[in-house]
C-alpha cells in the first residue's frame, strides 16, 4: 500500500532501475508517516562511507508527539539495503553519472519501505517530448472511447 509518491522524480529523470530499501526511523516518525504526514518532493539519496542516506524528506511531527522528544522533520535518515546492492549502486553513481532518487514510500508486510530509483537526468527537450507523448496517449484513449 503506497503512502506517498514522488511524481516530480518521473518528470525530471529517466528511471533505469528500482530498488526497495528499508529506512531507519524513530517512533514519532512512524506515527507521522502512518498519518500520511510525509513529503518526498525535495528529497534525494546520497552515498557516504559505503552507506545510503535519505536527505531532504520532510516528516511533519504530529501535535501529540511526546514532550521530551524534540523532533527534527528533515533529519538525515539511513537506508537499509543488501551490501551487494549498495556496491552496485555506488559503482553506477560514481562511474556512470547516475543519481539516486526516492520514488515511493509504502508499506510491505507492516514495515515502511522506500523505493529508490537509479536515474539519469532529463534535459528540457526530453521533458517536452515526454509531455507530448503523454498528451498523445491521452488523446488516443479519448478518441477510442468516443468511437466505441
Amino acid at each position: 500500500m503506497s503512502i506517498v509518491n514522488n511524481r516530480k522524480a518521473f518528470h525530471d529523470y529517466f528511471i533505469e532501475e528500482k530498488f526497495e530499501a528499508g529506512i531507519v526511523l524513530e517512533g514519532w516518525e512512524v506515527k507521522s508517516i502512518r498519518a500520511g504526514r510525509v513529503q518526498l518532493k525535495e528529497a534525494y539519496v546520497i552515498v557516504k562511507h559505503s552507506e545510503l542516506f535519505l536527505l531532504g524528506s520532510h516528516i511533519t511531527p504530529l501535535p501529540t508527539a511526546s514532550t521530551h522528544i524534540h523532533p527534527d522533520p528533515t533529519r538525515t535518515r539511513k537506508l537499509l539495503l543488501h551490501i551487494e546492492q549498495i556496491r552496485k549502486l555506488i559503482g553506477k553513481v560514481e562511474r556512470a553519472g547516475y543519481t539516486l532518487v526516492p520514488l515511493d514510500m509504502h508499506f510491505t508486510k507492516g514495515r515502511i519501505k522506500l523505493e529508490i530509483g537509479l536515474a539519469k537526468g532529463k534535459k528540457q527537450h526530453d521533458k517536452r517530448e515526454s509531455e507530448k507523448n503523454r498528451e498523445w496517449e491521452r488523446e488516443k484513449a479519448r478518441l477510442m472511447r468516443n468511437k466505441g
